[in-house]
């Protein structure tokens, strides 16, 4: 049995195009071939963990000594968006994706949110989040229109000039956005995207995400129901609209999660730390820079040695990922790809575990290793772990 299990989730770094991935626009993805094939890739602490041993992985040196299990999953959801991956992994098979809207937000839901708030609408469409702000930043402050904008993912951003709009106040607005976009317009997250400066402007560290509330109890609930502590670091609050956690740090990027990540490790506690790092996925997956995701990848691996050297007996690790976003792939979207797992603590047996058919086989066995009652959507194979 486990007294703490560290989750830490790589945002976006999928192993490899799943078998439906066609269908998603997305035949051929790999975002951990892409980053290899930089030349850059340099991960020893993974490698050892048996990254490049994962069935499917056909890039990278295999250990013949592998330290930890390793395992790829593929997604049960119907999606490839981080709530949708993050849920599933916390044991919430998603039947259908959250609504997306390539040709910006129908007119009725526009009328619904300018009303509410008193404002204007600028933009409405698929775009770049900083090239947004420079192409509709002069006109916000000129007119104090507030500018909305979505991407391939189902958000519904809205940006304001820090000076224009006090973020309090665009929080605010964010929450009444929340509560229009509900049903067949029921986006996975609405994003406060505030920004400073002149024109190039800024956008500033005080973004916040406000998600749809899980439908059904994840494991951060059954956890925190039996009074272990259920901490979230990075997105993870914002994922799961708080539901389930104990304790949280909202995110302030990967340098800072991860040390907010040792920092949790370094006092006592009993139960989960679930950490997400967006930088993959924000930074270098949408942005399509396949050098600076594998740096990046680097600089994990880095931090990565120093957290394996100070586990406790009954701490487990679990290494792994919400979805794709191949950097070189078409386009600026998340790719349907498996998720590598690798998992390793004093009591784990290393090996391979093939392929799995849900994350929620994550959530599960979690569960089974703090010996905690729940039904969620996946199965456990926490026998297969222990030594």
């Amino acid at each position: 049995m486990a007294k703490r299990v560290f989750i830490i989730v790589l945002d976006s770094f999928g192993v490899g195009a799943m078998p439906d991935a066609a269908a998603f626009g997305d035949d051929g993805a790999n975002t951990l071939r892409s980053c290899f094939n930089t030349g850059k890739l340099c991960v020893p602490n993974m490698q050892s963990l048996g990254l490049f041993n994962i069935e499917g992985v056909s890039v990278g040196e295999k250990t013949s000594a592998p330290k930890g299990a390793y395992l790829r999953i593929s997604e049960r959801s119907k999606g490839k968006d981080t709530t949708t991956g993050h849920w599933e992994i916390a044991g919430i098979t998603s039947k259908k994706p959250f609504p997306t809207f390539p040709e910006g937000f129908p007119k009725e839901v526009i009328e619904k949110f300018s009303s509410a708030t008193g404002r204007g609408v600028l933009c409405n469409k698929p775009y770049s989040g900083t090239k947004v702000i420079a192409d509709y930043g002069e006109e916000h402050i000129r007119t104090g229109d507030l500018i909305v904008y979505t991407s391939a993912d189902s958000v519904f951003q809205i940006a304001a000039h820090e000076s224009v709009v006090p973020v309090e106040t665009l929080y605010e607005y964010c929450r009444k956005a929340r509560e229009i976009l509900t049903g067949d317009y029921a986006v996975g997250r609405v994003i406060a995207r505030p920004f400073e400066g002149e024109h190039p402007f800024t956008r500033t560290p005080r973004r916040h995400d406000f998600s749809l509330v899980p439908p059904k109890n994840t494991m951060l609930d059954y956890i925190s129901q039996q009074g272990l502590d259920v901490i979230g670091i990075g997105k993870i609050y914002d994922i799961f609209a708080g539901k389930g956690l104990t304790k949280y740090v909202r995110d302030i990027g990967n340098f800072c999660d991860m040390n907010e990540t040792s920092r949790m490790q370094s006092i006592p506690f009993n139960g989960l730390c679930f950490t997400n790092l967006v930088d993959f996925d924000m930074t270098y997956g949408h942005r399509r820079d396949p050098e600076g995701y594998a740096q990046a990848l680097n600089e994990f691996d880095v931090w990565l040695g120093g957290f394996l050297d100070k586990m406790q007996r009954e701490d487990v690790l679990i290494i792994t990922a919400d979805h794709g976003c191949d950097p070189c792939h078409s386009g600026t979207d998340h790719t349907r790809e498996y998720i590598p797992v690798m998992i390793c603590g004093q009591q784990i047996k290393p090996g391979d575990l093939g392929t799995r058919t849900c994350f929620g086989d994550i959530g599960a066995t979690v569960l089974e290793l703090f010996g905690v009652s729940g039904e969620l959507d996946g199965t456990g194979f926490a026998n297969n772990l222990l030594t």
